[in-house]
């Protein structure tokens, strides 16, 4: 008998996880159809922003004798230091999601040493911050919060500080590593150098019919702004491209354990069920065997 409680018991612990985890799912899914929306509303305005610099660059280039000749845009074929900046959750319970952030920045490390390179990690996000401090690996900047809830100020905030370095020299490269949401059920590794601005990465496939007219200016104010607002706006849509990939690998992962947690009671009934009827069929053969012996 006590055997069949301990079965029952378990029934409804798994019972109770299933519901849970179902709650789970359920509210990672209308969070993801609103961070879906507000993806792809920020992935036009990106992409007009990408185009507005990339004509500008284009037409300075051209209007300069001496080409386009900017901090934010020099390339160095061997850089001595890069700055990579990635982003994870908050939370857990979302699968591998954060794990393939990890993976890939450990294998930038281990690509980047190997060539002599310093590298300064940026991180975004307590499950990137927990697992490098746990592994003692020092990381030049990190806050949380801003994963779970993308806040424009916030985001050019951080970013602004690692741009500066880079414009100090301090870097020679800042790198960009998110996992992105691809659909409901896929997500993607994205790796994006976001200084320096790689002028061939900016040209869009259909050609400017633009009329605007821009002049060479000696301090480069103009670009200097757009190309602060690219990298603020290249942060922040980062953020919400991992947020909604967040929210769909928990959904997923939810999904899962809902299912596995109704199987997992099937399993548990059934055991209960044959383990009910060996108490029963033991009482009735005590009960025959008692009334065989008093005969």
């Amino acid at each position: 008998m006590a055997n069949l409680k301990e079965i029952k018991r378990k029934i409804g612990s798994v019972k109770n996880t299933a519901k849970t985890t179902n709650a789970m799912k359920l509210v990672s899914s209308a969070k993801l159809r609103r961070t879906e929306e507000l993806a792809k509303r920020s992935r036009v305005y990106a992409e007009k922003l990408t185009e507005l610099l990339n004509e500008i660059a284009q037409k300075l280039h051209k209007a300069s004798a001496d080409g386009l000749d900017n901090v934010y845009f020099k390339e160095l074929a061997e850089p001595k230091t890069v700055d990579i900046v990635f982003i994870t959750a908050d939370k857990g319970l979302c699968g591998g999601f954060n794990a393939q952030t990890i993976k890939r920045v450990n294998q930038l490390i281990a690509a980047f040493k190997e060539a002599d390179v310093k590298v300064r990690l940026r991180a975004v996000g307590r499950k990137g911050i927990d697992y490098f401090k746990f592994n003692n690996v020092e990381l030049n900047n990190e806050i949380v919060g801003l994963s779970a809830a993308p806040d424009y100020a916030q985001a050019a905030e951080f970013i602004g500080e690692v741009a500066q370095a880079y414009v100090n020299g301090e870097t020679d490269r800042i790198i960009m590593v998110h996992n992105g949401y691809v659909n409901m059920i896929s997500q993607e590794i994205r790796e994006d150098q976001i200084l320096p601005v790689d002028p061939s990465k900016l040209e869009l496939n259909t050609v400017s019919t633009s009329e605007l007219e821009v002049e060479p200016d000696e301090d480069d104010t103009l670009l200097d702004a757009l190309v602060k607002r690219y990298v603020e706006y290249a942060m922040y849509y980062s953020l919400i491209d991992s947020l909604a990939a967040e929210h769909s690998a928990r959904m997923q992962a939810m999904d899962a354990a809902t299912k596995n947690a109704k199987e997992m009671v099937k399993t548990l009934t059934v055991a209960y069920n044959k383990a009910r009827q060996e108490a029963i069929t033991t009482e009735l053969i005590e009960i025959i065997s008692g009334m065989e012996s008093m005969k």
